[in-house]
């Protein structure tokens, strides 16, 4: 990751505007995520110039993972503005957007952020409404809305995205219907949250749904809303694609399934579509003249297949680092082939010791065996290696320098 300097009111001559400075009651840091986007930059700042007020201490961080003009674009626009512009552009855009907005929260330093896209869809002027309702009704997150008395999403081009927003909308409301209580608009990426409310290290994003994600994660109390107006885009194209929306429902799943039991059932339902692969193969083996003891044995391997696929995707991505993909496999189908060498002796076992039914062992062995290969998957298979105390302290001692570092180039 490579950062520019601070650029802005200092340049001219000006006093710029320290973190020490800006981290008083009311003070906002906008991150502003960008990709490809000079052709909104010096007319987005222009309206932020004309919208902040000068007696709300402000300053604009750009998050760019660019691969135009857009960092000399930012640089040039901000000689004009009258707070410090500061950008910090990544190398690797890892997490996407909602990456990009994590990596301002930690750079960040006032009382509150706002969080805005670089296109003009939402619209710069709210951003003093949005600290304001904040402070005045004490929420530590408030979200520009589109769907409250007031709101529009007429920016939205066409039927197919109305469709696909309102659809989203429902299914990430239905789906964690606690954690965004009060927040009629969830997909929103414009919104002003307390900088006390955000527990950054608890945030993995994946794509660009970072209200979300925050929602979901820091369980920011007292939501509160202002309607806005859903613009259209100012220039360039739109970045929402299907890669997106995949990216959105594989999102949904990994905060869904943040608790153990949630993810323990999530793991048995995709066991379960584990005997699709698994009977298709066997029917094919069998047809080939394969007997069917050793048929069963090899078409076992793709339902074990098919379930690591799915969980390393949708269960454990986050957790993926810890080990090299081959370890991972080789563990996971030795758990998985063990729970077959292991069900048998168990049913026995309640049949002759416990006096059970055949129907009835049977049903037991699976739901032990199955607690067991969960346990057992998340343990061996996806939890960190155990490193010595030593060189753990040190690796955090290097990490918090390297991040020390960081925020200096950005903050002097």
């Amino acid at each position: 990751m490579s950062i520019l300097p601070p650029i802005g009111a200092g340049e001219r001559g000006e006093p710029e505007l320290e973190a020490t400075v800006v981290a008083e009651p009311g003070a906002v840091t906008v991150i502003i995520p960008t990709f490809n986007e000079s052709g909104n930059v010096r007319e987005l700042l222009r309206q932020l110039t004309e919208a902040v007020p000068a007696r709300l201490p402000c300053e604009v961080l750009f998050v760019d993972d660019s691969t135009d003009d857009t960092p000399e674009v930012i640089e040039s626009a901000a000689q004009d503005c009258p707070f410090p512009v500061n950008v910090i552009h990544r190398e690797k855009p890892e997490g996407g957007l909602g990456g990009a907005v994590v990596e301002g929260l930690k750079a960040a330093g006032s009382d509150w952020i706002v969080v805005m896209d670089a296109d003009l869809q939402h619209p710069p002027a709210l951003v003093p409404d949005l600290v304001a309702a904040g402070e005045r009704t004490s929420a530590d997150l408030v979200i520009a809305s589109r769907y409250i008395d007031g709101g529009s999403r007429a920016g939205l081009a066409g039927g197919y995205r109305v469709a696909v927003s309102r659809a989203a909308t429902w299914l990430t409301k239905g789906m964690f219907p606690a954690a965004l209580r009060g927040i009629s608009d969830p997909m929103s990426g414009f919104f002003a949250i307390r900088r006390s409310a955000v527990t950054s290290e608890a945030l993995r994003p994946l794509g660009y749904k970072i209200l979300l994600e925050l929602a979901v994660r820091c369980r920011p109390e007292q939501p509160a809303e202002v309607p806005f107006v859903f613009r259209d885009r100012f220039a360039g194209e739109s970045k929402s694609t299907a890669k997106e929306g995949l990216r959105f429902l594989r999102h949904l799943v990994e905060l869904r399934t943040a608790a153990t039991l949630a993810r323990m059932i999530a793991f048995g339902l995709i066991g379960l579509t584990g005997f699709v692969p698994n009977l298709l193969a066997l029917h094919g083996l069998t047809a080939a003249g394969v007997h069917y003891l050793p048929a069963e044995v090899m078409a076992n391997q793709f339902g074990v297949l098919w379930n690591f696929l799915l969980i390393e995707v949708l269960l454990f991505r986050d957790r993926r680092a810890h080990r090299h993909w081959a370890d991972r496999v080789g563990r996971f189908a030795l758990l998985a082939n063990a729970d077959l060498l292991l069900r048998i002796p168990l049913i026995a076992l309640f049949v002759a010791q416990l006096g059970m039914g055949v129907l009835t062992a049977t049903a037991c062995a699976l739901l032990a065996t199955f607690v067991l290969r969960f346990v057992g998957t998340e343990a061996l298979v996806y939890l960190p290696k155990r490193e010595r105390p030593g060189r753990r302290a040190q690796a955090r001692v290097t990490s918090g320098a390297a991040a020390g570092r960081t925020e200096g180039s950005v903050r002097r």
